[in-house]
């Protein structure tokens, strides 16, 4: 039976992998340096796994974190944990401690598998010193650390049991079992455990790969993290669908990325603009042969038409498509198709896909024209479960019809394609990152010179937008711009340290004290980032 024509809602993710290992046993499902995993080998590794998480006492439905760059055995872990019954927690490779001790915790997370140094920083020790009452065990995916339980010693415990008992806990999982807990943040700046279920991240996915062209032999270079929507489910599962091969890579590195294409003859490439960018502008590039690239999937920033053409002409993609999505859809909202022209795909971030609404709503929750500005709310089963534990926030973004609301402003065409114009919210789009002020604003309020902050997204031409962030000193206190941004580096993570910082004597506020973001806008406009 076809992708197209298997009812994914009701499939589950250990059942998608028997499928693959059935359908494509030979085929190369990930490599990693001299490691090669065919899908058959994948399933063998997996339900390895599996046995070690039961034997570690994880049940259905139980949460297990992981905060670990891209890495193949990243794959496995969260395909052996989800065959378990439990529930994929990602954590930002990015965080500093207290920001993934606070996923672990909301989450209730039992496990983490981590790794020891990367980044400069042992994140299994920075961890072990957190108090998180519930988190039983860290284990090292990679690295070393008193704190941790390499993987190889963990994998031995699950021969106590059987790979009958894997086989029958995998079955057990249903399409309505949830999968995953994506932490998302908003306008209070409190992260969010989005919760989403097995049948509608597959049937999302299937149909995203379809419609992009991703095929089985495919060769995917994923770029993007895997504790994002892009690099997990438009990654690594979506190759799991629909046969492609997955090539983890770690930190971008253009020079590296280049020399990967070249080398393991890579197909498919997805990623923010501000990659496509960076490669473009290396310094010779030409040096490199990148003719095997035949297919592009960007959004999560704005793509001018040059960069499109450039991508075909220069870097020899054959499509270069767009869509948009967050986190409460299962990462995918709307979709433009290989045959759309460069000026609609730059121009546009594509129709809703199949089976699904978009709507564009006024203030009162009234559908605008067409070519009018209005709030993206969508329905359909890629909306997610809710919010864990948060029925208010819940209520919030889901209405009680069903919609959920996006928070993004967008303008419709005729088609029925939207172009993403602004964020009710604030947020901005970091080099592919979501940004959320109030969280940064938040994390500002920490220094112990700050009285009040205000942060908003100023455009960036390699990044897309960076942050900018107005100060107030404490009384006393004496504030200087880089101080503020050396402070920052050490206290958040990366993508959300604001670029600029102006230190000011009052933030422009409006009769009830709120910041006047816009006056704050009109404030720099011209004068930085354009």
């Amino acid at each position: 039976m076809t992708n197209a024509n298997l009812d994914w809602a009701e499939m589950t993710i250990p059942a998608t992998l028997a499928r693959s290992a059935a359908t494509w046993p030979d085929v190369s499902a990930i490599e990693e340096g001299d490691l090669k995993l065919s899908f058959a080998g994948l399933a063998a590794a997996v339900e390895e796994a599996a046995r070690a998480f039961m034997a570690a006492g994880i049940q259905r439905g139980d949460r297990i974190g992981i905060w670990a760059p891209n890495s193949a055995r990243w794959i496995v872990a969260a395909l052996g944990l989800q065959s378990a019954g439990a529930v994929l927690v990602t954590l930002n490779t990015r965080f500093k401690a207290a920001e993934a001790a606070y996923v672990l915790e909301k989450s209730e997370a039992r496990l983490l598998c981590s790794v020891g140094d990367f980044l400069g920083m042992n994140y299994a020790d920075v961890i072990a010193a957190q108090k998180l009452p519930a988190l039983e065990g860290i284990l090292l995916l990679e690295g070393s650390s008193a704190n941790g339980t390499p993987w190889e010693t963990f994998l031995a415990r699950g021969a106590a049991v059987t790979p009958a008992a894997a086989k029958a806990r995998a079955a057990e999982v249903t399409p309505d079992d949830l999968c995953d807990f994506l932490f998302t943040s908003g306008t209070t700046g409190n992260p969010k455990a989005v919760m989403s279920a097995h049948g509608q991240n597959l049937k999302v996915f299937e149909v995203w790969g379809r419609t992009v062209g991703l095929r089985a032999g495919d060769r995917y270079l994923i770029i993007n993290p895997f504790f994002h929507s892009f690099g997990y489910k438009g990654g690594w599962l979506a190759c799991l669908i629909h046969g492609a091969t997955a090539l983890p890579h770690g930190v971008f590195d253009v020079a590296d990325v280049l020399g990967r294409i070249q080398r393991e003859k890579i197909t498919v490439m997805p990623g923010p603009p501000a990659i496509y960018q960076s490669m473009l502008a290396f310094e010779g590039r030409e040096k490199f042969d990148t003719s095997s690239l035949r297919l592009a999937v960007t959004g999560a920033a704005p793509t001018p038409v040059e960069l499109v053409h450039r991508m075909r002409s220069e870097l020899g993609f054959e499509s270069v498509i767009k869509a948009y999505g967050l986190t409460e859809s299962c990462g995918t909202v709307s979709i433009c198709l290989p045959t759309d022209s460069p000026e609609t795909i730059a121009n546009s971030d594509g129709a809703a896909i199949p089976d699904t609404e978009v709507k564009l709503v006024d203030a009162e929750g009234k559908e605008v024209p067409r070519g009018t500005p209005g709030e993206v709310w969508v329905r359909g089963y890629n909306v997610m479960r809710g919010y864990f534990k948060d029925e208010a926030e819940t209520k919030k973004a889901i209405d009680a019809d069903g919609w959920l609301h996006t928070g993004d402003i967008a303008v419709m065409d005729e088609r029925g394609y939207i172009k993403i114009t602004d964020r009710i919210k604030d947020l901005y789009i970091m080099g592919g990152f979501n940004v959320y002020p109030a969280e940064v604003e938040n994390l500002l309020f920490q220094h112990p010179g700050i009285a009040a902050s205000a942060v908003i997204g100023v455009p960036d031409e390699r990044m897309g937008e960076v942050g900018m962030a107005f100060v107030v000193p404490r009384p006393g206190a004496k504030l200087d711009s880089a101080e503020v941004i050396a402070w920052s580096r050490a206290n958040m993570a990366n993508y959300k340290v604001p670029r600029f910082v102006e230190v000011v004597d009052e933030l422009p506020r409006n009769a009830s004290g709120k910041v006047l973001k816009y006056e704050l806008r009109d404030r720099v406009k011209g004068k930085i980032g354009g």
